[in-house]
């Protein structure tokens, strides 16, 4: 069995357009969206796909309830600059800050997403 080297993810939200344009933005990654879904990719060839979900319910992160099956950590050179451009974008930063070298914000759609510092 070979290994792929470029993994793509496929994120359920309820409107995949804006998601994809969301992660696009603050990646710098190209979009490709069709009604109910979106693509976006990275000149290496790294894809994130976003599939719309009827009747889709965000996360209740840090709760299980609800828990975040996924996350994305992307990482920054500066935390506070990192999260002055995605709250811009429309992410929101989570109450529940659990360390200091990475912070927890929710995209559009309610998935949790941390900035870090390497």
């Amino acid at each position: 069995m070979a290994i792929a080297r470029n993994p793509s993810f496929v994120i359920d939200c309820p409107d995949p357009g804006a998601l994809a344009r969301f992660y696009a933005t603050m990646l710098d990654w190209k979009v490709d969206e069709s009604d109910d879904w979106a693509d976006i990719k990275a000149d290496n060839g790294q894809c994130i796909s976003f599939q719309q979900v009827e009747g889709y319910s965000a996360p209740a992160w840090p709760g299980q309830e609800r828990p975040q099956q996924m996350h994305i950590d992307v990482i920054v050179d500066d935390l506070d600059a990192g999260e002055a451009e995605v709250l811009a974008l429309g992410a929101t930063k989570h109450e529940h800050q659990p360390g200091t070298t990475f912070r927890v914000f929710l995209d559009p759609a309610g998935h949790p997403f941390c900035l870090c510092v390497s």
